[in-house]
């Protein structure tokens, strides 16, 4: 486990101040965590992150990802993984959003296994660099929608949400296709969400796509697709 930074202890300590132990059993049992809160709320945990980076600078892209690191690894509170995805997508890590974070952020997905942390990396870290390094991390999504860990295949699916007229429309076939039978859960709600969010740039190929695709699809995948689109 690696040696807490000050940054990481001080960001550790702004948690345990602005907990509240009432509110902490409540957010652990709507996550389903093993892992205890301290009841921190996101509005309040990412006015801590702004607040303690304010001003700072990163020595090497060492002493961010050590940072990162620690608060990932060394979590004894859920809200330390949050913190370590909002130092992870920070303004001031700008820099460092280069093809070679990907293992960093597999590690978060595959050790994350749930859909408040898979999510986030999918949503805030994954995308942004697949919207700039297509033609290298295309490929890699591919391979995670078949991959046996079910957490990555629905970063495979989810990953285009933001790209509105950018998507990438074959890999969101491709990745949806892969996962049409799965029963689980999580897989069908990601189809579903991917293709409605799909449907505020394309209601016609969102359309098309669940017709072509309804005897395979799930109903849930089905009802969120056409959510918006009567």
């Amino acid at each position: 486990m690696p040696v807490p930074s000050d940054l990481a202890i001080e960001l550790r300590a702004g948690l345990a101040r602005l907990g509240d132990p009432q509110r902490a059993p409540q957010m652990q049992a709507y996550m389903k965590s093993v892992m205890p809160f301290r009841g921190v709320p996101s509005p309040l945990r990412r006015a801590l992150v702004r607040e303690t980076l304010s001003g700072r600078t990163w020595s090497s892209i060492d002493d961010w990802e050590h940072v990162v690191a620690t608060l990932w690894d060394g979590a004894h509170y859920r809200e330390e993984r949050y913190l370590a995805l909002d130092i992870a997508a920070h303004r001031t890590a700008r820099p460092f959003q280069t093809l070679d974070r990907m293992p960093l952020y597999d590690h978060f997905v595959v050790t994350g296994a749930w859909w408040d942390h898979v999510d986030t990396v999918a949503g805030t870290l994954i995308e942004p660099l697949l919207a700039a390094h297509r033609e290298d991390l295309t490929p890699t999504m591919r391979a995670w929608s078949v991959d046996a860990d079910l957490w990555r295949r629905r970063t495979s699916i989810i990953c285009q949400l933001h790209a509105n007229a950018a998507t990438d429309t074959g890999l969101l076939a491709e990745t949806i296709v892969a996962n049409l039978t799965d029963r689980d859960f999580f897989i069908r709600k990601a189809i579903g969400w991917a293709l409605r969010q799909y449907a505020r740039t394309d209601p016609g190929w969102v359309r098309e796509f669940v017709a072509a695709h309804e005897r395979a699809m799930s109903g849930l995948s089905r009802r969120e697709a056409l959510k918006h689109l009567g």
